[in-house]
């Protein structure tokens, strides 16, 4: 699975759009920076997200699918919302289920769904 970064210099270099020219586009931002966040040292914010996005010719929520991050934030919502998302989470870590045994979970759900 590509990482944002890695999903990023892949469209880039598929536009034939060297680091500087991409900087350049994005406006106030250096080729370093763009570096990092291709080399995934770093993270864009939403807004620079958005002006990558737009210089790639695809949509946020595209670029967005490649972000390993967790969602932190959104965690603790739910979390806070319903107690029993911070026991299911524990669990999760506690027993060490993989990745790949999550995403088929996931899978499962949406299959059910339909």
């Amino acid at each position: 699975m590509q990482t944002l970064g890695q999903k990023i210099r892949e469209l880039r270099e598929a536009k034939d759009i060297s680091l500087r020219e991409f900087a350049k586009k994005l406006g106030d931002l250096s080729a370093a920076f763009v570096s990092d966040v291709e080399l995934g040292h770093r993270f864009p914010s939403d807004k620079v997200l958005a002006k990558m996005a737009h210089a790639l010719g695809v949509t946020v929520d595209e670029l967005k699918k490649y972000d390993t991050r967790p969602p932190l934030d959104e965690l603790k919502r739910m979390a806070a919302a319903d107690p029993t998302y911070g026991f299911a989470l524990r669990t999760v870590i506690e027993k060490k289920v993989s990745a790949d045994e999550l995403m088929n979970l996931a899978k499962r759900s949406d299959q059910k769904k339909k």
